[in-house]
């Protein structure tokens, strides 16, 4: 376009020119405002809070997303908050000087502040819970007129009711209310007969909901772990939904979660009122939910269960991995699973381990398996470096002869008590760790193997032996003891001083 200005230019004249000159005019009527570099730094300064979408047209995310940020934009006007959005592919450096990498990418202004990153998920309803949030305090007062309204805010509302004199509990509810202000709407009351009607004493906490019982009391210390520890269970349904946009919640509850698959609606909401008294029973020990096994069925296959066979159960230990598929040749009973999910809550059901058979010998680097993880890794007294590795991982094979090296570093028998050097396919072997790439390279140093730690700098040798000597307990220096023994062997060699000469010179090149 900018090669053709000067003779656009000279067709159309100075009038043109001088139309060209006039600065934008920002359509506030529409629901979902478009911003350019010369609109939105006037738009974002005037408004005290505004949720921009930086986009690309061409990305399939942005348009599976148009439609709902629209319906989000066309609520959240009606509470004065604006919504606008960025063409990137326009706007190359306005987005460039908001850091924007990927599309689409969300971000909270509020006036001149250095913008946050949109932390809900891409719903319409979750994106017009979150910016009501942050529209209101981190704790907004409530009163006996205006209880009802705040309660209808939002799906979850946390109100304190606590007395006007009693600093210490207010302050902490304060506290804890900003931490969590992303993922709720706090409010609170010094009314005492406002308690009162509600049924509940001074300092107590009711978090307000609008499925299962409604209503949960909170009458502990009031003290921020406690606190959150207690919302994060009472704000999970008995028995939820899970998608993309509650899987991450779950995953980070740190309990147990129970999984019904099944392939229709009718079938999931039986299900779900079937298992809510088991899940009211079991409430803050496990986490039950009810999966599409039309569009999510893959996952069974994740849980050591036979995709494609539905209904189907399980229970997966978010904390270690462990894994307990139900017997799909039963019928999935709600009276029989209780009993199920009671053993396993009770440390009574062996986890299923998805194991490729123990190899009878190893050489070079040692191969791993589901089977012998724990004995190889955790139940020994070695700093252990282990590469979670996929067969059709390109990165993988490029790694493999180095590894190799690697591992041909610490053979000796001496290095060897100290040092394994590991490997482990993860696609054919259930691991206790979450891998999200390929290869995942991580030390489990001896007296600390509940607290593996990552590699992240370049895949040399060099690099990962110095890896190994800085994270393992032992600090094994792979390459010190490679040289030790080319050194041996030139003293015990009774070769004339040439021949001597060249193993030094093939010792250190094997280094």
């Amino acid at each position: 376009m900018r090669s053709f200005a000067p003779l656009v230019l000279s067709l159309l004249g100075a009038t043109a020119a001088v139309h060209a000159a006039e600065p934008e005019v920002v359509d506030a009527d529409a629901n979902v405002v478009t911003l350019t570099t010369d609109t939105f730094k006037d738009f974002v300064n005037e408004h005290p809070l505004v949720l921009a979408e930086f986009y690309a047209p061409w990305c399939g995310h942005c348009k599976a997303l148009a439609p709902k940020y629209e319906e989000a934009a066309t609520e959240l006007k009606g509470k004065n908050i604006p919504v606008a959005k960025i063409d990137c592919t326009v706007e190359e450096d306005l987005c460039r000087d908001y850091s924007v990498d990927g599309y689409p990418t969300l971000k909270v202004f509020r006036g001149p502040e250095d913008p946050k990153a949109y932390s809900g998920a891409r719903k319409t309803e979750a994106i017009v819970s979150y910016m009501i949030k942050q529209s209101l305090p981190a704790v907004s007062p409530v009163t006996e007129e205006n209880l009802e309204e705040v309660k209808a805010l939002d799906n979850i509302v946390v109100v304190a009711y606590i007395a006007s004199d009693d600093k210490a509990s207010t302050e902490s509810f304060s506290s804890f209310a900003e931490t969590q202000r992303d993922n709720f709407l706090f409010g609170s009351s010094d009314d005492a007969a406002l308690a009162k009607a509600e049924g509940v004493k001074q300092p107590s906490i009711v978090l307000y909901k609008d499925f299962d019982e409604k209503k949960a009391v909170y009458d502990g210390k009031i003290e921020d772990e406690a606190i959150l520890s207690w919302v994060k269970t009472a704000s999970t349904p008995l028995v939820g939904e899970l998608g993309p946009e509650t899987y991450s919640k779950y995953m980070a509850a740190g309990i147990p979660l129970a999984y019904i698959f099944a392939e229709t609606a009718e079938e999931r909401e039986q299900f779900a009122a079937d298992f809510r008294p088991i899940a009211e029973k079991h409430r803050g020990d496990i986490n039950i939910v009810t999966l599409d096994a039309k569009l999510f069925g893959a996952h069974a296959g994740n849980l050591n269960l036979e995709p494609e066979n539905f209904p189907a159960f399980a229970i997966q230990d978010v904390t270690k991995n462990a894994k307990y598929p139900y017997d799909q040749t039963k019928k999935v009973d709600a009276k029989e699973i209780g009993k199920f999910i009671k053993n396993v809550l009770d440390g009574k059901v062996e986890a299923s381990v998805k194991s490729e058979p123990i190899p009878e010998t190893q050489e070079g680097v040692t191969v791993i398996v589901g089977r012998s993880f724990q004995d190889v890794v955790i139940n020994n007294e070695k700093d252990v470096l282990v590469e979670y590795y996929a067969p059709w991982c390109g990165h993988c094979k490029s790694l493999a002869p180095k590894y190799e090296e690697l591992a041909a570093l610490y053979a000796d028998a001496e290095l060897s008590e100290k040092v394994t050097v590991a490997k482990i396919d993860a696609t054919a072997n259930d691991v206790p760790d979450s891998i999200t790439g390929f290869p995942t390279i991580k030390i489990y140093p001896a007296g600390a193997k509940d607290s593996p730690i990552e590699y992240s700098g370049d895949r040399t040798v060099e690099d990962l032996v110095t890896f190994i000597k800085e994270n393992g307990k032992h600090q094994v220096d792979g390459l010190a003891g490679g040289a030790k023994k080319a050194e041996e062997s030139d003293a015990t060699s009774s070769a004339a001083p040439k021949a001597t000469e060249v193993a030094e010179e093939d010792g250190h090149d094997e280094l």
